[in-house]
Protein backbone atom coordinates (compact mmCIF):
# COMPACT_ATOMS: atom_id res chain seq x y z
CA UNK A 1 0.00 0.00 0.00
CA UNK A 2 1.46 3.51 -0.96
CA UNK A 3 -0.51 5.49 1.76
CA UNK A 4 -1.66 3.54 4.85
CA UNK A 5 -3.11 5.89 5.90
CA UNK A 6 -5.80 6.19 3.42
CA UNK A 7 -9.34 5.46 3.89
CA UNK A 8 -11.59 3.93 1.09
CA UNK A 9 -15.23 5.88 0.49
CA UNK A 10 -17.78 4.18 -0.22
CA UNK A 11 -18.00 4.36 -4.25
CA UNK A 12 -21.31 3.15 -6.14
CA UNK A 13 -21.44 3.04 -9.78
CA UNK A 14 -24.20 1.04 -12.02
CA UNK A 15 -21.82 -1.53 -13.67
CA UNK A 16 -17.98 -2.34 -13.40
CA UNK A 17 -15.93 -1.06 -16.91
CA UNK A 18 -12.71 -2.12 -17.92
CA UNK A 19 -10.31 0.28 -18.20
CA UNK A 20 -8.13 0.86 -20.54
CA UNK A 21 -4.17 1.52 -19.60
CA UNK A 22 -2.72 4.74 -21.73
CA UNK A 23 0.59 5.36 -21.65
CA UNK A 24 2.88 8.14 -22.77
CA UNK A 25 5.27 8.20 -25.83
CA UNK A 26 7.47 11.03 -26.45
CA UNK A 27 9.75 9.64 -28.92
CA UNK A 28 9.48 6.51 -31.38
CA UNK A 29 11.43 4.51 -28.80
CA UNK A 30 9.28 4.89 -25.71
CA UNK A 31 6.20 4.29 -28.07
CA UNK A 32 7.76 1.31 -29.03
CA UNK A 33 8.62 0.23 -25.31
CA UNK A 34 4.89 1.14 -24.45
CA UNK A 35 3.48 -0.53 -27.08
CA UNK A 36 5.49 -4.04 -26.14
CA UNK A 37 4.72 -3.46 -22.31
CA UNK A 38 1.38 -3.36 -22.44
CA UNK A 39 -0.57 -0.07 -23.22
CA UNK A 40 -4.14 0.04 -24.57
CA UNK A 41 -3.66 3.41 -25.90
CA UNK A 42 -0.53 5.97 -26.25
CA UNK A 43 -0.61 9.36 -26.24
CA UNK A 44 1.69 11.93 -28.11
CA UNK A 45 2.94 15.30 -29.47
CA UNK A 46 3.13 16.41 -32.48
CA UNK A 47 6.09 19.35 -33.18
CA UNK A 48 3.13 21.75 -32.27
CA UNK A 49 0.69 22.46 -29.91
CA UNK A 50 1.59 20.28 -27.71
CA UNK A 51 2.06 20.90 -24.11
CA UNK A 52 5.44 19.03 -23.44
CA UNK A 53 8.16 20.54 -25.61
CA UNK A 54 11.37 18.88 -24.34
CA UNK A 55 10.99 15.61 -26.15
CA UNK A 56 11.84 15.07 -29.48
CA UNK A 57 7.93 14.39 -30.13
CA UNK A 58 6.63 13.49 -33.98
CA UNK A 59 6.53 15.21 -37.00
CA UNK A 60 4.28 14.61 -39.43
CA UNK A 61 6.03 11.92 -41.39
CA UNK A 62 6.51 10.43 -38.13
CA UNK A 63 3.36 10.25 -36.55
CA UNK A 64 1.75 8.03 -39.27
CA UNK A 65 4.78 5.55 -38.98
CA UNK A 66 3.85 5.61 -35.21
CA UNK A 67 -0.32 4.96 -36.04
CA UNK A 68 0.80 2.52 -38.23
CA UNK A 69 2.99 0.33 -35.62
CA UNK A 70 0.44 0.95 -33.10
CA UNK A 71 -2.29 0.33 -35.20
CA UNK A 72 -0.77 -3.04 -36.16
CA UNK A 73 -0.56 -3.68 -32.71
CA UNK A 74 -4.03 -3.22 -31.74
CA UNK A 75 -2.87 0.26 -29.72
CA UNK A 76 -4.70 3.26 -30.22
CA UNK A 77 -2.98 6.56 -30.60
CA UNK A 78 -4.17 10.06 -28.99
CA UNK A 79 -2.62 13.34 -30.94
CA UNK A 80 -2.11 16.13 -27.86
CA UNK A 81 -3.04 19.53 -28.88
CA UNK A 82 -3.51 20.34 -25.39
CA UNK A 83 -1.48 24.18 -24.98
CA UNK A 84 -3.21 27.53 -25.06
CA UNK A 85 -2.43 29.19 -28.37
CA UNK A 86 -2.29 32.73 -29.47
CA UNK A 87 -3.68 34.56 -32.28
CA UNK A 88 -0.93 34.09 -34.31
CA UNK A 89 -0.59 30.15 -33.93
CA UNK A 90 -4.32 29.92 -34.78
CA UNK A 91 -4.03 29.40 -38.87
CA UNK A 92 -1.57 26.60 -38.23
CA UNK A 93 -4.14 24.75 -36.93
CA UNK A 94 -6.28 23.30 -39.75
CA UNK A 95 -2.92 21.78 -41.27
CA UNK A 96 -1.73 20.18 -38.52
CA UNK A 97 -5.07 18.97 -38.09
CA UNK A 98 -5.07 17.10 -41.83
CA UNK A 99 -1.53 15.49 -41.18
CA UNK A 100 -3.50 14.17 -38.00
CA UNK A 101 -6.25 12.80 -40.27
CA UNK A 102 -3.75 11.33 -43.00
CA UNK A 103 -1.75 9.45 -40.16
CA UNK A 104 -4.88 8.35 -39.18
CA UNK A 105 -5.11 9.20 -34.94
CA UNK A 106 -7.83 7.88 -32.79
CA UNK A 107 -8.40 11.36 -31.26
CA UNK A 108 -7.12 14.49 -30.57
CA UNK A 109 -6.71 15.58 -26.86
CA UNK A 110 -7.01 19.56 -26.65
CA UNK A 111 -7.91 22.16 -24.23
CA UNK A 112 -8.93 25.23 -25.46
CA UNK A 113 -12.46 26.48 -26.69
CA UNK A 114 -11.32 27.22 -29.87
CA UNK A 115 -9.47 24.42 -30.57
CA UNK A 116 -12.57 22.35 -30.18
CA UNK A 117 -14.67 24.59 -32.34
CA UNK A 118 -11.77 24.27 -35.10
CA UNK A 119 -11.70 20.67 -35.20
CA UNK A 120 -15.40 20.19 -35.41
CA UNK A 121 -15.28 22.45 -38.26
CA UNK A 122 -12.25 21.10 -40.09
CA UNK A 123 -12.02 17.43 -38.92
CA UNK A 124 -15.60 16.63 -37.82
CA UNK A 125 -15.16 12.98 -37.32
CA UNK A 126 -12.36 13.29 -35.61
CA UNK A 127 -12.84 11.89 -32.22
CA UNK A 128 -12.18 15.15 -29.47
CA UNK A 129 -11.02 13.98 -25.91
CA UNK A 130 -11.05 17.73 -23.18
CA UNK A 131 -7.73 17.53 -21.47
CA UNK A 132 -7.35 18.10 -17.60
CA UNK A 133 -5.95 21.83 -18.68
CA UNK A 134 -9.39 22.57 -19.16
CA UNK A 135 -10.43 22.07 -15.44
CA UNK A 136 -13.09 19.72 -15.74
CA UNK A 137 -14.63 19.49 -12.09
CA UNK A 138 -18.07 19.03 -12.46
CA UNK A 139 -21.25 17.01 -14.47
CA UNK A 140 -22.72 19.96 -15.91
CA UNK A 141 -19.62 21.64 -17.69
CA UNK A 142 -18.63 17.42 -19.01
CA UNK A 143 -22.48 17.55 -20.27
CA UNK A 144 -21.98 21.21 -21.85
CA UNK A 145 -18.67 19.44 -23.70
CA UNK A 146 -20.71 16.17 -24.58
CA UNK A 147 -22.89 18.84 -26.37
CA UNK A 148 -20.14 20.51 -27.85
CA UNK A 149 -18.76 16.79 -29.56
CA UNK A 150 -16.17 15.98 -26.88
CA UNK A 151 -16.33 12.32 -26.42
CA UNK A 152 -13.87 11.78 -23.34
CA UNK A 153 -13.31 13.78 -20.41
CA UNK A 154 -9.60 14.15 -18.92
CA UNK A 155 -10.79 15.20 -15.25
CA UNK A 156 -9.26 18.12 -12.76
CA UNK A 157 -6.67 16.21 -10.79
CA UNK A 158 -7.99 18.17 -7.99
CA UNK A 159 -11.07 15.61 -7.97
CA UNK A 160 -11.94 12.47 -5.14
CA UNK A 161 -13.17 9.16 -6.17
CA UNK A 162 -16.56 10.18 -4.88
CA UNK A 163 -16.50 13.02 -7.07
CA UNK A 164 -15.90 10.86 -9.83
CA UNK A 165 -18.10 8.32 -9.47
CA UNK A 166 -21.33 11.42 -9.03
CA UNK A 167 -19.65 12.83 -12.37
CA UNK A 168 -19.85 9.33 -14.40
CA UNK A 169 -23.58 8.61 -12.92
CA UNK A 170 -24.54 12.32 -14.37
CA UNK A 171 -23.32 11.96 -17.93
CA UNK A 172 -24.33 9.97 -20.96
CA UNK A 173 -22.88 6.39 -20.67
CA UNK A 174 -21.07 6.85 -24.09
CA UNK A 175 -19.01 9.94 -22.34
CA UNK A 176 -15.54 8.50 -21.06
CA UNK A 177 -13.87 9.22 -18.25
CA UNK A 178 -9.78 9.58 -18.19
CA UNK A 179 -8.31 10.56 -14.77
CA UNK A 180 -4.29 10.70 -14.29
CA UNK A 181 -3.18 7.35 -11.78
CA UNK A 182 0.72 7.65 -11.94
CA UNK A 183 3.39 10.56 -12.55
CA UNK A 184 4.71 13.99 -11.46
CA UNK A 185 2.30 15.95 -10.19
CA UNK A 186 2.30 20.16 -10.05
CA UNK A 187 1.50 22.54 -7.32
CA UNK A 188 -1.48 24.50 -9.48
CA UNK A 189 -4.70 23.93 -11.14
CA UNK A 190 -4.38 21.05 -13.12
CA UNK A 191 -1.24 22.22 -14.66
CA UNK A 192 -2.46 25.68 -15.40
CA UNK A 193 0.80 27.68 -13.69
CA UNK A 194 2.33 30.83 -13.68
CA UNK A 195 5.52 30.13 -12.12
CA UNK A 196 7.35 29.29 -14.70
CA UNK A 197 6.05 32.02 -17.46
CA UNK A 198 6.66 34.62 -14.58
CA UNK A 199 10.19 33.74 -13.42
CA UNK A 200 12.05 32.56 -16.45
CA UNK A 201 9.78 33.82 -19.27
CA UNK A 202 9.29 29.68 -20.64
CA UNK A 203 5.56 29.20 -20.14
CA UNK A 204 4.24 26.05 -18.53
CA UNK A 205 0.66 26.19 -20.60
CA UNK A 206 2.78 25.92 -23.90
CA UNK A 207 5.43 23.28 -23.16
CA UNK A 208 8.22 24.77 -22.12
CA UNK A 209 7.72 24.56 -17.99
CA UNK A 210 10.93 25.31 -16.12
CA UNK A 211 9.16 23.45 -12.83
CA UNK A 212 9.92 26.68 -10.30
CA UNK A 213 8.15 24.46 -8.06
CA UNK A 214 10.79 21.86 -7.39
CA UNK A 215 13.39 25.21 -6.47
CA UNK A 216 14.50 25.63 -3.19
CA UNK A 217 13.34 29.22 -1.82
CA UNK A 218 15.02 31.61 0.83
CA UNK A 219 13.30 34.74 1.67
CA UNK A 220 15.52 37.96 1.18
CA UNK A 221 15.04 41.47 2.91
CA UNK A 222 15.03 44.23 0.69
CA UNK A 223 17.53 46.85 2.25
CA UNK A 224 19.62 43.61 3.10
CA UNK A 225 20.38 42.20 -0.75
CA UNK A 226 22.41 38.82 -0.59
CA UNK A 227 21.03 37.90 3.25
CA UNK A 228 19.19 34.63 2.97
CA UNK A 229 16.46 33.74 5.42
CA UNK A 230 15.04 30.35 5.11
CA UNK A 231 11.07 30.28 5.17
CA UNK A 232 11.09 28.15 8.21
CA UNK A 233 13.08 27.28 10.50
CA UNK A 234 15.34 25.24 9.13
CA UNK A 235 18.92 26.03 7.75
CA UNK A 236 18.25 24.18 4.67
CA UNK A 237 15.74 26.19 3.55
CA UNK A 238 12.45 24.26 2.26
CA UNK A 239 11.09 23.54 -0.60
CA UNK A 240 7.25 25.02 -0.14
CA UNK A 241 5.95 23.76 -3.77
CA UNK A 242 7.47 20.32 -4.06
CA UNK A 243 4.50 17.91 -5.12
CA UNK A 244 4.97 14.06 -4.33
CA UNK A 245 4.81 11.77 -7.19
CA UNK A 246 0.95 10.15 -7.59
CA UNK A 247 0.92 6.50 -7.41
CA UNK A 248 -2.51 4.70 -7.41
CA UNK A 249 -1.04 0.82 -8.39
CA UNK A 250 -2.87 -0.15 -4.89
CA UNK A 251 -6.06 1.27 -6.17
CA UNK A 252 -6.86 -0.01 -9.36
CA UNK A 253 -10.56 -1.42 -8.28
CA UNK A 254 -11.37 1.63 -6.50
CA UNK A 255 -10.43 3.44 -9.49
CA UNK A 256 -12.43 0.91 -12.21
CA UNK A 257 -15.68 1.11 -9.53
CA UNK A 258 -15.69 4.85 -9.66
CA UNK A 259 -16.47 4.90 -13.53
CA UNK A 260 -13.00 5.53 -14.83
CA UNK A 261 -12.84 4.73 -18.47
CA UNK A 262 -8.88 5.43 -18.79
CA UNK A 263 -6.00 5.19 -16.45
CA UNK A 264 -3.40 7.75 -17.71
CA UNK A 265 0.12 7.49 -16.55
CA UNK A 266 2.10 10.72 -16.73
CA UNK A 267 5.84 11.30 -18.51
CA UNK A 268 6.07 11.85 -22.00
CA UNK A 269 9.29 13.20 -20.86
CA UNK A 270 10.83 10.32 -19.10
CA UNK A 271 13.14 7.69 -20.32
CA UNK A 272 12.00 4.28 -21.92
CA UNK A 273 13.20 2.16 -19.24
CA UNK A 274 10.13 4.29 -17.21
CA UNK A 275 7.72 4.18 -19.78
CA UNK A 276 8.18 -0.13 -19.74
CA UNK A 277 8.48 -0.71 -15.93
CA UNK A 278 5.12 1.59 -15.25
CA UNK A 279 3.22 0.87 -18.12
CA UNK A 280 4.00 -2.98 -17.22
CA UNK A 281 2.87 -2.32 -13.34
CA UNK A 282 -0.56 -1.11 -14.80
CA UNK A 283 -1.33 -3.39 -16.94
CA UNK A 284 -0.67 -6.32 -14.56
CA UNK A 285 -2.75 -4.48 -12.26
CA UNK A 286 -5.48 -4.13 -13.96
CA UNK A 287 -5.69 -7.68 -15.67
CA UNK A 288 -4.68 -9.23 -11.92
CA UNK A 289 -7.85 -7.52 -10.77
CA UNK A 290 -9.93 -8.59 -13.98
CA UNK A 291 -8.56 -12.06 -13.24
CA UNK A 292 -10.11 -11.57 -9.78
CA UNK A 293 -6.86 -11.50 -8.21
CA UNK A 294 -4.74 -9.61 -5.21
CA UNK A 295 -2.31 -7.39 -6.70
CA UNK A 296 1.02 -9.08 -6.87
CA UNK A 297 3.57 -8.04 -4.81
CA UNK A 298 6.19 -7.75 -7.44
CA UNK A 299 3.79 -5.12 -9.63
CA UNK A 300 3.64 -3.15 -6.37
CA UNK A 301 7.59 -2.83 -6.28
CA UNK A 302 7.63 -2.22 -10.02
CA UNK A 303 7.00 1.49 -9.49
CA UNK A 304 9.72 1.82 -7.18
CA UNK A 305 12.42 0.43 -10.10
CA UNK A 306 12.23 3.99 -12.05
CA UNK A 307 13.16 7.45 -10.96
CA UNK A 308 10.71 8.92 -9.00
CA UNK A 309 9.50 10.92 -6.02
CA UNK A 310 7.70 9.98 -2.82
CA UNK A 311 4.71 8.69 -3.55
CA UNK A 312 1.28 10.17 -2.73
CA UNK A 313 -2.59 9.50 -3.68
CA UNK A 314 -3.50 12.92 -4.58
CA UNK A 315 -6.65 14.01 -4.15
CA UNK A 316 -8.58 10.72 -5.00
CA UNK A 317 -9.27 10.40 -1.31
CA UNK A 318 -10.50 13.59 -0.37
CA UNK A 319 -8.06 16.82 0.99
CA UNK A 320 -4.34 15.35 0.09
CA UNK A 321 -2.48 14.19 2.98
CA UNK A 322 1.60 14.11 3.24
CA UNK A 323 1.39 14.98 -0.81
CA UNK A 324 4.16 17.34 -0.72
CA UNK A 325 8.15 17.05 0.08
CA UNK A 326 9.99 20.06 1.88
CA UNK A 327 12.95 18.60 2.58
CA UNK A 328 15.19 18.58 -1.23
CA UNK A 329 13.54 18.04 -4.53
CA UNK A 330 15.83 15.15 -5.01
CA UNK A 331 14.57 11.23 -6.55
CA UNK A 332 14.63 7.59 -5.55
CA UNK A 333 15.12 4.52 -7.89
CA UNK A 334 15.75 0.96 -6.73
CA UNK A 335 16.89 -0.26 -9.74
CA UNK A 336 19.06 1.04 -13.34
CA UNK A 337 18.67 -0.22 -16.76
CA UNK A 338 21.57 -1.76 -17.90
CA UNK A 339 20.35 -2.85 -21.09
CA UNK A 340 18.14 -4.11 -23.62
CA UNK A 341 17.14 -7.58 -25.23
CA UNK A 342 17.44 -7.71 -28.97
CA UNK A 343 16.80 -11.59 -29.32
CA UNK A 344 17.42 -14.82 -27.53
CA UNK A 345 18.92 -17.58 -29.00
CA UNK A 346 20.62 -21.32 -28.34
CA UNK A 347 20.58 -20.21 -24.93
CA UNK A 348 21.76 -16.98 -25.21
CA UNK A 349 20.68 -13.38 -24.99
CA UNK A 350 21.87 -10.57 -27.17
CA UNK A 351 21.43 -7.56 -25.82
CA UNK A 352 22.30 -4.00 -26.30
CA UNK A 353 23.77 -2.18 -23.52
CA UNK A 354 22.70 1.40 -21.93
CA UNK A 355 24.89 1.57 -19.09
CA UNK A 356 27.64 0.25 -17.30
CA UNK A 357 27.86 -3.16 -15.74
CA UNK A 358 30.35 -5.95 -14.55
CA UNK A 359 30.95 -9.64 -15.03
CA UNK A 360 30.53 -10.30 -11.23
CA UNK A 361 26.99 -8.54 -11.22
CA UNK A 362 23.24 -9.71 -10.30
CA UNK A 363 20.61 -8.57 -13.14
CA UNK A 364 16.84 -9.01 -13.81
CA UNK A 365 15.39 -9.14 -17.14
CA UNK A 366 11.76 -7.76 -17.53
CA UNK A 367 9.94 -9.31 -19.77
CA UNK A 368 6.26 -7.46 -20.66
CA UNK A 369 3.55 -9.18 -17.87
CA UNK A 370 6.45 -11.45 -16.10
CA UNK A 371 7.81 -10.96 -12.69
CA UNK A 372 11.60 -9.85 -13.11
CA UNK A 373 13.67 -12.77 -13.81
CA UNK A 374 17.43 -12.77 -11.54
CA UNK A 375 20.48 -13.79 -13.19
CA UNK A 376 23.52 -14.15 -11.19
CA UNK A 377 26.28 -13.37 -14.17
CA UNK A 378 29.07 -14.82 -12.46
CA UNK A 379 31.91 -13.38 -14.88
CA UNK A 380 29.66 -15.14 -17.40
CA UNK A 381 29.77 -11.60 -20.02
CA UNK A 382 30.57 -11.49 -23.32
CA UNK A 383 30.92 -9.00 -26.03
CA UNK A 384 29.30 -9.25 -29.41
CA UNK A 385 32.36 -11.19 -30.72
CA UNK A 386 31.84 -13.68 -27.68
CA UNK A 387 35.00 -12.63 -25.91
CA UNK A 388 34.22 -12.73 -22.52
CA UNK A 389 35.00 -9.02 -20.44
CA UNK A 390 34.54 -7.91 -17.04
CA UNK A 391 33.40 -4.55 -17.71
CA UNK A 392 30.51 -3.67 -20.20
CA UNK A 393 31.81 -0.24 -19.86
CA UNK A 394 30.91 0.93 -24.06
CA UNK A 395 27.46 2.73 -24.75
CA UNK A 396 25.70 0.79 -27.08
CA UNK A 397 27.87 -1.54 -27.26
CA UNK A 398 26.21 -5.60 -28.21
CA UNK A 399 26.72 -8.00 -25.58
CA UNK A 400 26.25 -11.46 -24.78
CA UNK A 401 24.66 -13.22 -21.72
CA UNK A 402 24.23 -17.46 -21.33
CA UNK A 403 20.78 -17.72 -20.30
CA UNK A 404 18.72 -20.90 -20.53
CA UNK A 405 15.31 -18.87 -20.49
CA UNK A 406 14.38 -16.54 -23.54
CA UNK A 407 12.76 -13.24 -23.37
CA UNK A 408 11.31 -11.04 -26.12
CA UNK A 409 12.78 -8.30 -28.12
CA UNK A 410 12.82 -5.03 -25.89
CA UNK A 411 13.12 -6.42 -22.38
CA UNK A 412 14.35 -4.53 -19.96
CA UNK A 413 17.96 -5.90 -18.29
CA UNK A 414 18.86 -3.84 -14.83
CA UNK A 415 20.64 -4.12 -12.09
CA UNK A 416 19.61 -3.02 -8.53
CA UNK A 417 20.70 0.14 -6.58
CA UNK A 418 22.27 -0.57 -2.86
CA UNK A 419 19.45 2.01 -1.40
Amino acid sequence: MVNGSIKHPEVLVPEVLVPEVLVPAGDAERLKAAIDFGADAVYLGGKQFTMRAAPANFSGEQLAEAVSLAHSRGVKVYLTCNTLPRNNELSLFPQFLSEAQAAGVDAVIVADLGLLTMVKKYAPDMEVHMSTQTGIVNYETANALYEMGVKRAVLARELSLKEIAEIRRNIPEDMEIEVFVHGAMCVSFSGRCLLSAYLTGRDANRGACAQPCRWKYHLMEETRPGQYFPVEEDDSGTYIMNAKDLCMIDYIPELIEAGVSSLKIEGRAKSAYYVSVVANAYRCAVDAYLDGKPLPEWVRDEVFQVSHRDYCTGFFFGHPKDCQRYEDNSYLRWSDVVGVVDECRDGVIYATQRNRFFADDTIEILAPGREPYEIALSGELYNGDGEKIETANHAMMKLRIPCSHEFPAGSVIRKRVEM
